[in-house]
């Protein structure tokens, strides 16, 4: 694979990477810092988010917005969407599709809701029930893809009906309405559910903060905000380790390789149904993940969780710089289109404009990304 990362470009296929140079050039020297910055797959997605902050700053920037409470609250949002969207945008760089997240979000909710809540267990085992079941299903489609070679958007579209069906039908069964409350109690008192998924961190820092006038204080002395809700520190865990993989290991090659020509990967030794199926699996892995945090922040499952996130998560990744093709872009570029979306989807109740307004800006913005990638794309393949 040494021949793969000569010359190599951060976010390019290897079979989109420019051939190796010799000598030096001055032609390339005039523009090369222009190209490695137009090319970047996440340079939409901070451009979008600078806008978007810009425009914010201005219309909603005396409501509160970006006080220490309201960034909280638009982090948290996209730190939850961000989580599934880092799983959709590398497998879409491994040319693959998952629309079962959102199912899977629901679904692995109940895994952890009932058997804790019905069958007694412990909250840590239902963790782990909730886990082992997700990443088998995501397995499990992997597999079908592989095996059968049909598109994984047909393959993960059953599975979106089959697990939505199942989680309806369980909820109805064991707790007679679409809600399985109670969770959050017995999660209160659980090591696993308390040390990684529940509550904040960073707590005592946060009330020195506040105890030191840095912070706002509530009339107790209390700090507002408690501190870091873990789900950010996830979506920053995730993300980090995401795109180390991606852009320092041979793991991370291999699956610019399977997305950019799956052929040619497999002649070269790369395992492309083993990249294939792991990704799947991570994709599962990072639906659960979102189901176990919100259903330990809200203290309850619900039948109806995470509908419509997967084109949100297939939204952020493509405003993030992936294409829809495959072998190409960013998990930087996937935190920052999530960014955008949580920004917005909170943002604009600061202001005056109609909450309706927010699925119009998603619309666009999915359209202004494919567009722009399409033309980045090209002027890319020119320059070969």
């Amino acid at each position: 694979m040494s021949a793969v990362k000569l010359n190599a470009q951060p976010g390019l296929a290897p079979a989109q990477q420019p051939p190796a140079t010799s000598g030096a050039d001055e032609r390339v020297g005039q523009v090369t810092w222009f190209k490695r910055l137009f090319g970047r797959p996440e340079f939409a997605s901070i451009s979008g988010a600078l806008l978007v902050f810009i425009f914010f700053g201005i219309s909603a920037g005396g409501s509160g917005m970006f006080n220490l409470d309201g960034i909280v609250n638009w982090s948290q949002v996209a730190a939850y969407l961000g989580i599934i969207a880092i799983g959709a945008c590398v497998l879409m760089i491994a040319g693959e599709f998952d629309l079962s997240i959102g199912s899977m979000i629901g679904f692995a909710g109940m895994m952890i809701a009932i058997p804790s809540v019905y069958f007694g267990w412990p909250v840590w085992l239902a963790i782990l029930f909730a886990f082992a079941g997700s990443m088998a299903l995501g397995w499990l489609n992997g597999y079908l893809v592989i095996k059968t070679r049909l598109p994984s958007f047909i393959v993960t579209l059953a599975f979106l009906f089959i697990l939505r069906g199942l989680t309806l039908a369980l909820s109805i069964m064991f707790a007679n309405r679409t809600i399985v409350s109670g969770v959050g109690t017995l999660a209160a008192h659980d090591w696993l559910a308390t040390l990684l998924f529940h509550g904040e961190v960073g707590t005592g820092l946060f009330e020195w903060l506040a105890s030191a006038g840095v912070i706002t204080a509530l009339d107790n002395g209390a700090p507002l905000v408690k501190g870091i809700p873990k789900v950010i520190v996830w979506w920053a865990a995730l993300a980090l380790v995401s795109s180390f993989v991606l852009a320092r290991t041979r793991i991370g090659n291999w699956i610019f390789a399977v997305g950019g020509d799956a052929n040619a990967a497999k002649n070269v030794g790369v395992p492309v149904k083993a990249i294939k199926i792991s990704l799947f699996v991570f994709t599962a892995f990072c639906a659960c993940l979102f189901a176990t945090l919100q259903v330990f922040d809200v203290g309850s499952a619900a039948a109806d969780r995470g509908m419509q996130k997967e084109f949100e998560a297939i939204i952020a990744a493509v405003i993030g710089g992936a294409l829809l093709t495959g072998g190409y872009g960013s998990v930087v570029g996937a935190c920052f289109g999530a960014l955008i979306f949580g920004v917005v989807q909170i943002g604009i109740t600061y202001t005056d404009i109609n909450s309706d307004w927010f699925r119009v800006f998603l619309g666009v913005m999915l359209l202004i990304a494919v567009l722009f990638n399409n033309f980045v794309r090209s002027r890319v393949t020119e320059a070969r």
